[in-house]
């Protein structure tokens, strides 16, 4: 993926859902590529680390036996009304940095594959409280996780501009990030800034003719990111990942945008987010885990053509080594 390409579901369009479970909430990505890379055993035990809609789940229960168990995690409260009525299945409200120690709770010490679609739901970008949207005037919120922490309203009307600077240049990787951080910090000491318009509003002069919507989901990308802890939270779920992988266990993670995907495709070649592969003395590499999948995998035209929020997401697939078993234990 092209470290400058910016494409987020924040500014894309909106798309007629199919009649389903999930159909007011969040249109899986990529569902059978999922299943493909997660390799299913009727009998095995998965997690769903960002559960959402619920659809990634749902196809995973269909092909699990009575044997299976499905784990899944959503620090979202709005989740919880997609929860599925299944022995099988349990909903973990929690965000998925602390998957190993919720497992551990339930008595999973091992898994056989995990899954993670990092990407904002339907639900959430259509909700006009939750400040996630453009397109929408609602407060500036940005949380995941709406009982904790502060919001983008907080760090838009408090931090100062070299902050602010640092936010935008580090996780919208914006080359005006000064500039547009000069301008918060001169149209809040006029009014504060409390909805998504205002914010706009704000940044208006910094909006390039015919890209405002790419612009301005790269500013709401940056806010969002430093909100969740997206990036800190995402290198403890993968390192987590491969403790509570089995060996030989499948980790798939579907990224949206290049700060993440860069992680997770670091991690996967070398088990490190450095991407810097480390050897023993005979050379041989010393990684828990090795990329499965040959690039990222992308959504086909016929999804493109069905589910346009499709179109930024990123698959990579990684296996747990089977014979680095003693990395995950300690």
């Amino acid at each position: 993926m092209n470290p400058k390409e910016h494409i987020t579901s924040v500014a894309q369009t909106d798309l007629a859902f199919e009649a389903g479970p999930e159909r007011v909430y969040h249109l899986p990505v990529m569902v059978d590529e999922v299943l493909e890379g997660l390799q299913l055993d009727k009998a095995g035990t998965y997690v769903d680390a960002t559960f959402g809609g619920g659809g990634h789940s749902r196809a995973i229960m269909e092909r699990l036996g009575d044997e299976g168990r499905l784990l899944a995690f959503d620090q979202d409260e709005d989740a919880r009304m997609n929860a599925l009525d299944d022995s099988r299945f349990t909903l973990i409200d929690s965000n998925f940095r602390y998957m190993r120690n919720h497992l551990r709770l339930y008595g999973v010490r091992q898994v056989d594959g995990v899954l993670a679609d990092l990407g904002v739901s339907s639900h959430q970008l259509d909700e006009a409280s939750r400040g996630f949207s453009t397109r929408f005037d609602g407060e500036l919120d940005l949380r995941m996780d709406r009982r904790t922490g502060v919001s983008a309203r907080d760090l838009v009307n408090t931090l100062d501009e070299a902050e602010l600077t640092r936010i935008f240049r580090l996780y919208g990787e914006l080359t005006d990030a000064r500039q547009l951080a000069r301008a918060i910090v001169s149209a809040r000491s006029k009014s504060m800034i409390e909805t998504t318009f205002d914010l706009r509003d704000a940044v208006s002069r910094h909006l390039p003719r015919g890209m405002e919507n790419k612009r301005l989901a790269m500013i709401f990308q940056a806010l969002r990111i430093e909100v969740n802890g997206e990036l800190d939270a995402l290198r403890e779920f993968l390192q987590q990942s491969i403790q509570v992988l089995r060996p030989g266990g499948r980790l798939v993670v579907i990224s949206y945008h290049s700060l993440e995907d860069r992680l997770v495709k670091n991690f996967m070649k070398t088990g490190n987010f450095e991407g810097e592969l480390e050897k023993d003395f005979y050379g041989r590499v010393l990684s828990p885990v090795r990329m499965v999948s040959h690039g990222a995998v992308k959504a086909g035209e016929a999804e493109l053509a069905r589910n346009n929020r499709s179109r930024s997401a990123r698959l990579r697939v990684g296996e747990k080594v089977a014979n680095m078993e003693e990395v995950s234990n300690g």
